[in-house]
């Protein structure tokens, strides 16, 4: 079945959407993006995509071109559409399409962003889980990481190196220490203490991240914000990422060094049993 996409206020067939080879999304990665889950039907944290979206998009001078109550019709719209239980949804806004290619901001009362939504089907979803791989490589991605923008040509190329290498994902580094990995705010635990590098410019502002902080520290679980290294991490009982799409997904291994059991340690288990039962029941 052909999904049906949203493009600029229009629900159309993904083979009838078509957008401008000006869009500056396409030119210069002038965009932000956000991607909200969905389980049952409903849509996860669909506020904190929202609120996070309208951030990036002040921090770049980009005019927010949709309500938050507009924005939750269209998802809304294309689960019923394309029949979504278990997926996610992907949301796309770039400065928009000036008609040529010029470095300079187009004037935002005479150029509209482009808003781009489509589905993706993944049936399982809650129920996926696999012990991760990672590999540690160097973070040379721009200061900024904070606004999430569409510039992930480093994360997919730290992908690819993480698949040439037999591993899953990788975890980046700068000035010694773990920033995060390469689509997801990552975590290690040590003696029943959950570790997890602090908010800056330097990693994303995950609203994963914020749900299961706050649900670890509800389930009396000892949470400390600060930063480590790879060799830490090596060395920890056990480790996790949060992601949108991934929840909590135990990581195992670690630049071939093996945590623990090699196995999904017991913290990141229950965070995920947690997170997930705790969001059905908020979401949307």
């Amino acid at each position: 079945m052909t999904r049906t996409v949203y493009v600029n206020g229009e629900y159309l067939p993904e083979t009838d959407a078509k957008i401008s080879i000006f869009d500056r999304g396409f030119l210069f990665a002038d965009a932000v993006y956000e991607v909200t889950s969905v389980l049952g039907g409903k849509l996860i944290a669909f506020d904190g995509h929202a609120q996070r979206l309208k951030r990036s998009l002040n921090e770049l001078g980009i005019e927010n071109p949709i309500t938050t109550d507009d924005l939750l019709e269209v998802h809304r719209e294309l689960v019923r559409l394309n029949d979504i239980d278990e997926g996610l949804i992907y949301l796309q806004i770039s400065r928009g399409a000036p008609g040529d290619r010029d470095f300079v901001f187009p004037n935002p009362d005479e150029v509209k962003p482009t808003v781009v939504l489509f589905t993706q089907a993944k049936p399982g979803l809650a129920k996926s889980v696999k012990p991760m791989t990672v590999i540690s490589i160097d973070d040379i991605r721009w200061g900024r990481r904070d606004i999430k923008t569409v510039q992930l040509l480093y994360p997919s190329m730290g992908k690819m190196m993480a698949q040439a290498a037999g591993a899953d994902d990788a975890w980046m580094i700068e000035d010694g220490y773990v920033t995060e990995g390469t689509s997801n705010n990552v975590y290690i635990v040590k003696d029943g203490k959950i570790i997890t590098r602090g908010l800056s410019n330097d990693i994303l502002h995950g609203i994963t991240r914020a749900a299961v902080l706050r649900y670890a520290e509800e389930a009396q679980m000892e949470v400390e914000e600060r930063s480590f290294t790879i060799e830490e991490a090596q060395n920890a009982d056990e480790a996790f990422y949060t992601s949108a799409s991934g929840f909590v997904m135990p990581v195992v291994q670690i630049d071939g060094v093996v945590l623990g059991e090699g196995e999904p340690g017991r913290v990141a288990t229950r965070l995920r049993e947690i997170y997930i039962d705790e969001s059905l029941k908020s979401a949307v």
